[in-house]
């Protein structure tokens, strides 16, 4: 439903059909989401949009610093997925599929990026930022946003491979640029 319905969604607000089918997906994203929890994506957005300096979002108020949950659980998927995959690369690959990717010719060492890309692309068609360093985070600040996650353990606990403090830096690191 997402694959099919994000971008006429975004970028056609009069297209009744594509919200409508985007608010069930959101419907069932959150029942899935309440039944089986959500991880490391999640888990490390609550900093980054936590620790936000100056950046406002699109439509929403212009002097109030705000990076949305949404956006800032996107902004890391593309790494922590390329960090995950290793530990069940057929979910990625399924994930990937249900994204509009196709899977056929790759091998399991190819998951994690095959995942990433797909959805880089979504992202870029959804016209959102370039990874954390274009919400104003930099390589500095990489730490505080390890640290920021880390008491986040009812969903970064439920990582397919566990991280500690180091992995979730480098997660950060690997998240300041997407493309």
């Amino acid at each position: 439903m997402v694959a099919k319905n994000l971008a006429r969604a975004v970028h056609d607000p009069d297209d009744h059909e594509a919200r409508s089918q985007m608010l069930l997906a959101a419907t069932f994203a959150g029942v899935g989401f309440g039944n089986a929890g959500c991880h490391l994506p999640h888990g490390m957005s609550y900093p980054v949009s936590g620790m936000v300096r100056s950046f406002v979002a699109d439509g929403y108020p212009p002097r109030t610093p705000l990076i949305p949950h949404g956006m800032s659980v996107v902004l890391n998927a593309p790494a922590v997925f390329r960090f995950t995959a290793p530990a069940n690369p057929e979910r990625h690959f399924h994930a990937a599929r249900l994204l509009g990717a196709e899977t056929g010719d790759a091998g399991p060492d190819d998951a994690g990026e095959l995942l990433a890309q797909t959805i880089i692309t979504l992202m870029r068609q959804m016209e959102m930022p370039n990874g954390l360093a274009a919400v104003g985070y930099t390589a500095a600040d990489a730490g505080a946003l390890a640290r920021g996650a880390l008491p986040q353990h009812r969903v970064i606990k439920l990582s397919p491979r566990p991280v500690d403090e180091g992995d979730l830096k480098q997660l950060a690191l690997d998240s300041l640029r997407l493309w």
